[in-house]
């Protein structure tokens, strides 16, 4: 498979036709050569470049104009987080997708990443000997340069709001892990049509039942939304639990959970199989679990579940709405937030005919709008909200609001 190179580009704005152009930036040519194979099979894709350092990315950039660039961390000469301000100073619309192995110090520098503008990362598997392993990374990058780009070629940039610096969780004990109790539903109202942001979609009335308990779920830009909602949900997570499934690896889940504890000033960490989900608290499905609810007596507990992936995503947000509504019922607020494919959706379908309400960020704030947009479509949603208006609105509804 041949290399392409651009002409002499010096726009710095992607092109808007043809396959989406990717720059792979890695000092492994093993990996250099997978990710080059693996794209030159794709009709909409083609490599632009093939690069061992971030010094010849920054320096042939102009050159090659890549719509994309799949950036490693650790390379000599120049390393990834500091050729990254670097490329977007030269390109501010090139999509960055940061690739790392999975150790807390690289999960660390991708969160910073994500702060100095890298729209995505993505887990390296240790050996690419490891068919499963090699099967998801190659699944998962193909899918984020295709949903990245397509949203780079559609609508503008959304700037993300930086993460804010990690502090310690606090530590929670496990108890015992029961099966769930049998679900009861309830009637949904019925969907009236509204005109919104992301277009003319059906939406329903929100439940008149008062929501116990907040859900949410996000993917491909959640770090970056979770941060920015948490900040706004003190007076929720204070007097209700607060449960949140992002698509996320083992290591970055830990340092997320450290990250909400930071923003939300509010006890966060990875979900523990067993222990009592209580108010005051933020519970994280960690990586590689998917994280369901169960009752132990009186007692509302985490039940870890180590099954097959559910939507390609394990932790995946469906397990954690559907084991949500043998607890609440209809007494459920779910939020899905940014994020590739169709996770949530059904879930959701289940909390609304349950009688609970379900709200989605708008197509205008997601860096994807994958998730949220398949409930949107759908018709499940009470509301499609921008991410800066979800936090008012999940507060007032926990006040009382029914409207």
């Amino acid at each position: 498979m041949s290399v392409a190179f651009a002409g002499n580009s010096t726009t710095g704005t992607s092109r808007e036709a043809g396959p989406l152009r990717v720059m792979i930036v890695d000092d492994s040519v093993v990996i250099r050569g997978l990710i080059s194979r693996w794209i030159g099979a794709e009709h909409d894709m083609e490599v632009a470049a093939s690069l061992r350092t971030g010094l010849e990315a920054v320096n042939q950039l102009e050159r090659i104009n890549p719509d994309v660039a799949v950036l490693d961390i650790e390379m000599p000469e120049l390393d990834g987080i500091s050729a990254l301000p670097q490329l977007l100073a030269k390109k501010r619309d090139l999509v960055i997708i940061m690739a790392s192995t999975l150790t807390r110090r690289n999960a660390e520098i991708s969160f910073k990443a994500l702060s100095l503008g890298a729209a995505d990362y993505i887990p390296k598997p240790e050996s690419t000997r490891e068919a499963s392993a090699a099967d998801t990374f190659h699944h998962d990058l193909i899918q984020k340069i295709r949903h990245l780009g397509a949203r780079l070629r559609r609508k503008p940039a959304v700037a993300s709001p930086p993460l804010a610096p990690a502090s310690p969780a606090a530590a929670t004990a496990p108890a015992a892990r029961a099966p769930a109790i049998a679900r009861t539903a309830a009637p949904a109202p019925a969907p009236a049509v509204h005109a919104l942001s992301s277009g003319a979609l059906s939406t329903r009335p929100f439940s008149t039942q008062a929501p116990k308990v907040l859900l949410i779920g996000s993917s491909t830009g959640g770090p970056q939304a979770l941060m920015a909602l948490v900040t706004e949900l003190g007076p929720v997570i204070d007097r209700f639990p607060v449960l949140i499934t992002q698509h996320m690896p083992p290591t970055f889940t830990t340092i997320l959970a450290e990250h909400l504890a930071r923003s939300s000033r509010r006890p966060a960490a990875e979900a523990v199989d067993g222990e009592p989900v209580k108010p005051g608290r933020i519970y994280l499905a960690p990586g590689g679990k998917h994280m369901r609810l169960a009752r132990s007596g009186a007692d509302t507990v985490i039940a870890l579940d180590d099954g097959p992936a559910v939507n390609f995503c394990k932790p995946a947000v469906d397990p954690l709405f559907t084991s949500a509504i043998d607890i609440w019922h209809g007494n459920i607020l779910s939020v899905i937030l940014t994020g590739m494919g169709s996770d949530g959706m059904r879930g959701g379908k289940d909390i609304v005919a349950a009688g609970g309400s379900v709200i989605a960020q708008d197509e205008a704030s997601s860096v994807v709008w994958g998730m949220p947009g398949a409930a949107a479509n759908a018709g499940i949603c009470a509301a499609i909200l921008p991410l800066n208006q979800i936090g008012a609105k999940v507060n007032r509804l926990f006040s009382g609001d029914r409207s």
